[in-house]
């Protein structure tokens, strides 16, 4: 599990065909590789992958063909969110995220807004499929960071992004036609399948 808190900005410095996979290395920024080992889980741009294999601050990651069907940019050198998966204990500072991607969207708007023009709203339109599961003022995962939802119209979104986040992530470099990796909140998928199995077993 993790939270969609950001603790570093890495590169994929490596990309190697594997079967209908890819292997990426990942170099790994200001992360603190010091307590990862082979087998832990990491979330890169949102989605959880597994170590296995460490060289210094590259950390390698096998990607499988299903992963790079229903994500992006994870097949291509560019820089990726990432975070460690948390420990029982951990402050939990954004929302529960299970790092399985749920869809891609595609970014329609990046307008600076505030009086110095220091914060950006970001719109994005999400898959049919996902848009019911997203409401105003619920949490949302763009590329591995929580984010609070401002508003919906339709299959569109939109999402504050304050300095802090345009500093510490790759949101930052976001600008309209780029396709981001999403994560809808978890416990909205549970109540939409509870409501669905309610209004089955009425019929």
């Amino acid at each position: 599990m993790f939270t969609g808190i950001v603790q570093a900005v890495g590169d994929i410095a490596s990309v190697h065909r594997e079967g209908g996979g890819l292997r990426i290395g990942v170099s790994s920024g200001v992360l603190d590789v010091s307590d990862i080992r082979v087998g832990d889980s990491i979330a890169v741009s949102g989605c959880c992958l597994t170590v296995v294999e460490i060289d210094g601050p590259v950390l390698s990651f096998d990607v499988s063909a299903e992963t790079l069907r229903c994500t992006t940019g994870l097949d291509q050198p560019r820089q990726v969110n990432l975070e460690k998966a948390m420990r029982f204990g951990d402050r939990l500072g954004g929302h529960w995220l299970s790092g399985h991607v749920d869809g891609v969207g595609s970014v329609t708007r990046c307008e600076a807004v505030g009086t110095g023009g220091e914060s950006c709203e970001l719109e994005i339109e999400a898959p049919g499929e996902l848009a019911r599961f997203i409401a105003t003022k619920g949490s949302i995962a763009v590329d591995g960071v929580s984010l609070t939802v401002n508003a919906v119209s339709g299959r569109s979104f939109s999402v504050n992004l304050i300095p802090h986040t345009l500093a510490v992530s790759t949101l930052g470099a976001l600008s309209s036609g780029a396709r981001v990796n999403l994560e809808v909140d978890i416990i909205a998928r549970y109540l939409a399948r509870l409501q669905e199995t309610q209004e089955d077993s009425w019929t």
